[in-house]
């Protein structure tokens, strides 16, 4: 039998992680991710909205854009703080707090809909993670998702760094909120109804050692991955990513152009 979980522990170092390198360089990739988001779940003008593991602000943006009052949440707070940046840059006026996904500090049926792109479903607690997005959004309201799927780039990516860090065991995967099925058991009790769409982010780079390098220096888990192992497994490492990219890839020689899986989830609350 495994032992039991320590997710402070794993929160410790998974935060560490992330605040490592510097995810906004790859974040500001996927912008458009959080305006198709926004767009789904049909927001409006003076509606408060709640972005739950918001990175660098890619939900947080959208929402401000289209007029809403938004609260931009992370456990990285340096995140947060190149989240606030892009906001003053673009003249929008948003609130910055720095909260942990599994434990939100704001009163029940507090936001009209609660986003996340590619945050909260790296919370190690999934349940927990999930309970708390219902819980701050009003009956009626929505919880706005972008996952990546266990097949994505990134779902089998994080299987690469598994094999030469695996994971604690009895964790359950990021990529299963990717999984209609396991979101209806995380979120079936309070939702009234769920929208499931899966739509394919494009990662762009030069080929697939610019893309490693990239991610090696600025993705928070790939950049700890290759800073944790000897040598001859960073080589391995390497080694296998780019087996993976070239496989993925649909530009030919020339470029890496990888189309990534993700679901676009709108749950209506109960």
């Amino acid at each position: 039998m495994n032992a039991p979980i320590d997710f402070t522990a794993l929160k410790s170092r998974q935060q560490t992680a992330w605040a490592s390198g510097d995810y906004a360089v790859i974040g500001t990739t996927l912008q458009l991710v959080g305006e198709l988001l926004a767009e789904a779940c049909d927001l409006r003008w003076d509606e408060q909205v709640l972005d739950v593991a918001a990175g660098n602000g890619n939900a947080t943006l959208a929402a401000a854009r289209r007029g809403c009052r938004v609260t931009s949440t992370d456990y990285v707070a340096g995140l947060l703080e190149h989240g606030a940046e892009r906001a003053r840059a673009d003249g929008l006026n948003v609130s910055f707090q720095t909260a942990d996904a599994e434990a939100l500090p704001f009163d029940d049926a507090q936001f009209d809909c609660v986003l996340s792109t590619f945050g909260v479903m790296f919370s190690p607690d999934h349940a927990r993670a999930a309970a708390e997005m219902a819980r701050v959004c009003k009956p009626g309201g929505r919880i706005g998702l972008a996952n990546w799927t266990p097949d994505s780039l990134v779902g089998r990516m994080f299987k690469v760094l598994g094999r030469q860090l695996p994971p604690p065991a009895g964790l359950q995967p990021p990529s299963l909120w990717g999984v209609e099925a396991h979101l209806q058991s995380l979120f079936g009790d309070s939702a009234a109804s769920f929208q499931v769409t899966t739509r394919h982010f494009n990662f762009r780079y030069r080929s697939a050692a610019h893309f490693v390098d990239v991610f090696r220096q600025w993705y928070g888990p790939v950049h700890k991955a290759f800073a944790a192992l000897p040598a001859e497994q960073a080589q391995v490492l390497e080694h296998e990513l780019v087996e993976l990219l070239n496989e993925m890839n649909t530009a030919g020689t020339g470029s890496l152009v990888v189309p990534s899986a993700y679901l676009e989830v709108v749950i209506k609350r109960r």
